[in-house]
């Protein structure tokens, strides 16, 4: 049975995929009279095929057990998809299983965790698993695309492939 083990998020690690988005790295600068950081571009949303527009939702998610087979995947052909987990909380660890864009390939998965100052912008086309939160309900703050045009593809797995606890 393949196994998937998450590695640890990081800009390098995750380029393939889309984009980190967290403050360690990021250029900032002080706006309103320095009482603010800016954290500026974290990220690029690429929402605009086909007429698309931007919008952000909320998500809650349920925390769900390990090992899990991996049984679903999907893909986002028509833009780029990020979740921002609201809270800075460690225990709100997350895990992602993403594959390339283009034709799914099993063997392609990697898996990643991700602390709760970690989001990802998945680029457009590029699979991944619905959201895999770990010990508690999270709260995600979600970019997506609203528009004309199917803009969600799933693709039902068997199972055989596993994510392992770190």
């Amino acid at each position: 049975m393949p196994q998937l083990i998450p590695e640890p998020l990081s800009h390098a690690a995750f380029a393939p995929y889309g984009e980190v988005i967290m403050l360690e790295g990021a250029r900032h600068y002080p706006i309103n009279q320095g009482t603010t950081e800016r954290y500026h571009a974290l990220a690029c949303a690429d929402t605009q095929s086909e007429g698309g527009q931007t919008i952000l939702s909320l998500f809650r998610t349920q925390p769900r057990s390990l090992p899990l087979p991996i049984t679903i995947m999907e893909r986002h052909p028509l833009g780029s998809q990020a979740f921002v987990p609201l809270s800075t909380d460690s225990a709100h660890a997350y895990l992602i299983v993403v594959a390339p864009a283009g034709e799914f390939a099993p063997e392609q998965m990697r898996a990643f965790i991700a602390r709760g100052w970690q989001g990802v912008n998945y680029g457009k086309g590029v699979w991944h698993h619905p959201l895999i939160a770990l010990h508690s309900v999270s709260d995600f703050l979600v970019m997506d695309r609203i528009g004309q045009g199917n803009n969600c593809e799933e693709i039902a797995l068997d199972g055989s492939w596993v994510l392992q606890a770190c």
